[in-house]
């Protein structure tokens, strides 16, 4: 493996308060932001909020910027685009929330014809996304979230301990909250696909926490005359520049979406930037010393 360093003794758990009140803060953010998701006030789109799908095929591709501007000359508001690439030709999804726009779809067709009269435009279909089935949606993607997170105790407590589990469970809620906060603070539209990235945000920041754990067990087995708290701090260190390499490379990955993906990848790589950078966080500085917590209190 590339070595960014050498040999390291960083006291991960030292200061593990100050790292826990920081914490505490982002999870307090992400709380509020999951009330005001579950009482439908938040920043959700249409998959939770309700609204209008209008699909659109071209015999040529339309710019989605040219189309966003011509609906908003139209006076439609802002609406979600999505490209497709069939066997039938180019494909156009166009979502609007229930609070933007009254107007039927033969009414989008239309300013979208008229805008690209050259492109071929013909309306293919729409349906009504009601408020009802945007609750039903929100409800179950929060059963989705607390179901991983009880799969994850049961997975961690059969590969080490209990207290391995719930460890690992307070990592990645607190993981899965910090983010969520900090999308609400930018006030990112929480969509299904926002749900998916937080989801696959959860099962990154498991295997790096995995991977701590594991070396920590190891070294409980052949050092037990030494400490609980160099023990972890020892594990961490051994197993730094293994993090660093996994989560350096794999937010490279993830930026080339960003940046290069095109918008509806954009979101998705923006919560996985994000979750890499506080899952490679929480691994050093909440899952680990939480076990020198739980060992303590009993």
């Amino acid at each position: 493996m590339f070595q960014w360093f050498g040999k390291t003794e960083i006291d991960f758990v030292g200061k593990r308060n100050v790292f826990f009140a920081l914490s505490g803060l982002g999870v307090l953010l992400g709380f509020f932001a999951l009330v005001q998701i579950g009482r439908g006030v938040g920043h959700l789109g249409i998959d939770f909020s309700g609204g209008v799908v209008v699909q659109l095929r071209a015999e040529t591709p339309v710019p989605i910027d040219q189309a966003r501007k011509a609906l908003a000359l139209g006076n439609l508001g802002e609406a979600d685009f999505q490209d497709m690439v069939t066997e039938t030709g180019h494909k156009m999804l166009i979502r609007f929330q229930e609070s933007t726009t009254a107007s039927p779809p033969e009414h989008v067709y239309d300013v979208l014809s008229k805008a690209f009269p050259k492109n071929g435009l013909v309306l293919e279909s729409s349906a009504q996304i009601g408020p009802t089935i945007g609750r039903k949606l929100r409800d179950d993607a929060l059963v989705a979230i607390l179901l991983s997170l009880l799969g994850i105790v049961l997975y961690i407590a059969m590969r080490f301990e209990f207290r391995y589990g719930i460890a690992a469970a307070i990592a990645t809620f607190h993981d899965v909250l910090v983010v969520l906060g900090i999308l609400y603070l930018m006030r990112v539209e929480i969509t299904l696909l926002i749900v998916s990235a937080l989801l696959t945000l959860a099962g990154y920041s498991l295997s790096d926490t995995v991977v701590v754990f594991d070396r920590i067990r190891e070294n409980l087995r052949f050092r037990r005359k030494e400490s609980l708290d160099a023990m972890i701090n020892k594990s961490i260190n051994d197993v730094l520049a293994r993090t660093l390499n996994t989560s350096i490379t794999t937010l490279l990955a993830v930026l080339a979406l960003f940046f290069l993906g095109g918008e509806v990848i954009h979101d998705f790589a923006l919560v996985m930037a994000m979750g890499i950078v506080v899952g490679t966080y929480s691994s050093w500085y909440i899952a680990s010393p939480l076990l020198l917590f739980k060992k303590k209190a009993t």
